[in-house]
């Protein structure tokens, strides 16, 4: 009976400390995913506010680098990952979050900076809320990311078609299914970066947690930008 109490006890202290570790690795996810998001939304403001850098930054090719540098990016990022260390990750996605501003600058020229905040609200508090529900569920949705990502695929191939087209029916179309994927990308993501903590919480490895931590705010940030940005196509009130 002693025997069974200690191991009871011994399973409980374990249970305990990877809910306290699981608890610290998701608020490190959202911690630099937030700092991201700030580093974003300051160089965007800082560009699309100088009209010389905008007419610079998006006339003729260089247009084209400052739109397609981000995607680089990830792509970059996804295959050096192994190869960094946790500091230089975090470095490297802070610097993509930067580039990333720029890219999307052009929003402050095309949208009243209210309806911009505006929509900036509603992003931050359905993402709240599908990100919540992703980390609590006990449905496995697992299944959601073969089928999310090949609609990440057909958005890209769409989008790069559209630029050539600018079809405001296609843009339409796009801007709604960019919604709907990237919503169920969010709760996706989240419930991914839990169980892959979970899954790896024994190891001890401190230092491949803290890299897991820095691609799950990518992940989660990637979800949020293209949300807000698909919303703002749909509700945003342009100048």
């Amino acid at each position: 009976m002693a025997e069974f109490e200690t191991i009871r006890t011994s399973t409980g202290a374990r249970t305990a400390e990877i809910d306290e570790g699981l608890r610290a690795h998701m608020n490190k996810v959202y911690a630099t995913m937030s700092i991201g998001m700030v580093l974003t939304f300051a160089a965007a403001w800082a560009v699309g506010n100088n009209a010389a850098l905008m007419n610079t930054l998006f006339t003729g090719f260089t247009r084209y680098i400052v739109m397609f540098a981000p995607l680089i990016m990830v792509f970059a990022f996804s295959a050096m990952i192994n190869k960094l260390s946790a500091a230089a990750a975090q470095l490297f996605f802070y610097t993509f979050a930067a580039v990333m501003g720029v890219s999307i600058s052009y929003i402050f020229v095309i949208f009243t900076d209210f309806s911009i905040a505006q929509v900036f609200l509603i992003t931050a508090i359905a993402f709240a809320g599908l990100s919540l529900w992703g980390y609590t569920t006990k449905k496995d949705i697992s299944g959601w990311g073969s089928f999310l990502i090949m609609g990440v695929i057909g958005l890209i191939v769409a989008s790069i078609v559209n630029l050539f087209i600018l079809s405001s029916a296609m843009m339409f179309a796009i801007s709604v299914i960019g919604v709907l994927i990237f919503a169920g990308l969010t709760a996706y993501d989240t419930q991914q970066i839990k169980n892959t903590y979970l899954a790896h919480a024994h190891s001890g490895d401190s230092e491949w947690l803290g890299k897991a931590a820095i691609m799950g705010a990518l992940n989660l940030y990637l979800d949020f930008i293209n949300m807000f940005i698909f919303l703002l196509n749909l509700l945003g009130n342009r100048e």
